[in-house]
């Protein structure tokens, strides 16, 4: 019965609005930035110490040493231009988004059919749930879909994709251990016979210092090609937005083993830090395909950079 009153309630609440969901998510850091730098903004001038200001807030925000001293520069360079009567959060807004803009870049599913996407990333990191989430989303674009359980190491991966699947209305090819890569290529074969659009599939969640686990994953990727030449079509590699600096790392490691193509940022959950997405704007700037903000099945959504730093940094604020 308690059970089911939560579950009345919560259907009951009135929905918040993506905007909201994503303004929520990022409140830690919107937090850290707007504390540290009321200071600074009230006074309207960006002297030496209103800099020194602004860098911690930002280095406390995961932005990065390197995406730090480079927003430093553009908004010392803005403020010149723009005279000592600009508003320094107005030039800042305007830095951060000149140097998150590169990263959005619409996630298009090409001509190709069926069209086999592999998603990589480390345990923990929300690969299961996001395929779960990119399925419906590729779904309500009129497409259809086919899961492979590539991650044949984790009976409970196998199982939550399952629960995924059924969910969504969509097959999943699975084996209970055995060869990843005999999973994708079987699952190519199904859905080129099924006439299927598009195919998710996941792979075992390693760290980037498992050597053999790093080469394995490019062993998949070859497979795949071999199941349907040209493919996958695209990699994304699923990022939990709490790691903060350790994502740098992780994208550069899975993007020598398998070449990423994109990324999902998961678990913008408001304890999150968001500034890590500018460190990945400046230091490895692979386009960031989505952004999820939670649990629920349309929490997954393509990335507006515009739409992020009014979450991190109103104008209002």
């Amino acid at each position: 019965m308690l059970d089911l009153f939560k579950r009345k309630t919560e259907d009951a609440a009135p929905k918040r609005s993506w905007t909201e969901r994503l303004a929520g998510g990022l409140a830690a850091s919107r937090d850290r930035l707007s504390g540290a730098l009321a200071g600074v903004f009230r006074r309207r001038a960006l002297d030496d110490e209103a800099l020194e200001e602004l860098e911690g807030a930002l280095l406390t925000s995961d932005v990065g040493v390197a995406a730090t001293a480079h927003l430093l520069e553009d908004l010392k360079a803005r403020y010149r231009r723009a005279g000592a009567d600009a508003d320094p959060r107005a030039l800042l807004r305007e830095s951060l988004l000149a140097l998150l803009a590169p990263l959005e870049r619409p996630f298009a599913i090409g001509p190709e059919r069926p069209f086999v996407i592999m998603i990589a990333g480390v345990n923990g990191a929300g690969k299961t749930t996001s395929i779960g989430k990119l399925a419906k989303w590729l779904q309500q674009q009129g497409l259809s879909v086919l899961l492979a359980a590539g991650d044949t190491f984790r009976a409970a991966a196998r199982e939550q994709l399952a629960v995924w699947g059924e969910r969504n209305g969509v097959s999943v090819i699975a084996q209970a251990g055995g060869d990843p890569a005999a999973v994708a290529f079987d699952a190519v074969g199904a859905a080129a016979a099924r006439g299927i659009d598009v195919v998710l599939a996941d792979t075992a969640g390693r760290l980037p210092t498992q050597r053999n686990l790093m080469d394995e994953l490019a062993k998949v990727k070859r497979v795949i090609g071999k199941a349907r030449g040209g493919a996958p079509h695209a990699v994304l590699l699923v990022l939990d937005a709490n790691t903060g600096q350790n994502a740098l790392a992780q994208v550069a490691a899975f993007d020598r083993a398998a070449g990423l193509t994109g990324l999902i940022l998961t678990k913008l959950d408001g304890s999150a830090k968001g500034g890590v997405v500018a460190a990945i704007a400046r230091e490895h700037p692979v386009p960031l395909a989505f952004i999820g903000v939670g649990e629920g099945i349309d929490d997954l959504r393509p990335f507006a950079a515009a739409e992020f730093v009014d979450a991190l940094l109103p104008a209002d604020a």
